[in-house]
């Protein structure tokens, strides 16, 4: 497979999972795709007559070298599933990204000691502290912690690697050239020099609500167990660890104060058997 034109493909906007899967089924060398007409394109791939109108005005464009241009200019590496390169973790979930964007090093992926780090936009400072301690021995003993650069509990662990001089992969809801949130630019920047910044859009995609839910599974699956350190009861964070338990990774919840509401949802998932963490040796005697 040429694997510029499924990166090409990829930035068309409402092309979804299910979308590329059909037509890579249909052509696997995605080369029929550039040639078909509308009615073609819809009973091939089973696309509405509007996503087809859209699909055939973009492969008119012919705007691939236009599109690696921009990625080459920006420091930005696509890797597709079928390439060598792609997290082999990500590989074991149902519906791995058909492409990822990277900005850093992705051999930060290919640890053997990665944790994914989930929690709220609003911790508490006994949150924060509880997650110093349970986080810190790990990256002291060369865990990659895996997050989403959001405000809060995302922000807090990439920061913790950084101090650690440890590296760290932070998993956007947007393209990598649209940072959110934008205080988090810079963070965003020390983590692709030591890390790597990881996104399943394309670069200039903004952020969206249903972006989040697609993020959070990369976040779990590149993982060999989730942690999650503070969280309300509907929350992201809860939605992460449901995909974690669906893709088959291990949970661990930091369990807080009754009194406080942001630990609700960390306390629900121990009472719904998540593992009680209390200290970096709950997660690492299981691993040795």
């Amino acid at each position: 497979m040429d694997y510029e034109r499924l990166i090409f493909l990829h930035h068309c906007e409402g092309l979804t999972w299910k979308h590329i899967k059909n037509i890579l089924i249909a052509d696997p060398k995605l080369t029929d795709v550039f040639k078909m007409d509308i009615p073609s394109m819809m009973m091939s791939f089973a696309l509405s007559e509007q996503m087809a109108r859209r699909l055939k005005t973009f492969v008119n464009q012919k705007r691939s070298t236009y599109i690696m241009n921009v990625l080459k200019k920006n420091s930005i590496s696509a890797i597709s599933v079928f390439q060598q390169e792609y997290p082999p973790s990500l590989r074991t979930i149902f519906d791995p990204p058909w492409v990822l964007y990277g900005k850093g090093d992705w051999s930060t992926l290919k640890q053997d000691k990665i944790i994914s780090v989930v929690g709220t936009r609003n911790p508490s400072s006994n949150g924060k502290l509880a997650l110093k301690k349970v986080l810190c021995p790990l990256l002291e003993n060369d865990w990659v912690a895996v997050s989403g650069l959001a405000k809060g509990i995302d922000t807090y662990a990439h920061q913790l690697c950084l101090l650690k001089s440890v590296r760290t992969a932070a998993v956007l809801g947007s393209g990598l050239l649209s940072i959110y949130p934008k205080e988090n630019s810079k963070l965003s920047e020390e983590i692709s020099e030591n890390g790597i910044l990881l996104s399943e859009f394309p670069p200039y995609a903004a952020p969206k609500r249903w972006h989040f839910p697609l993020r959070n599974r990369i976040i779990s699956g590149l993982g060999k167990a989730t942690l999650v350190a503070e969280a309300r009861t509907k929350s992201g964070s809860l939605i992460t660890a449901d995909q974690a338990l669906e893709q088959g990774r291990d949970v661990y919840a930091i369990p807080g104060s009754i009194l406080e509401e942001c630990a609700a949802g960390t306390n629900f998932l121990i009472q719904n058997g998540a593992k009680l963490v209390m200290c970096a040796d709950d997660i690492t005697n299981e691993w040795t």
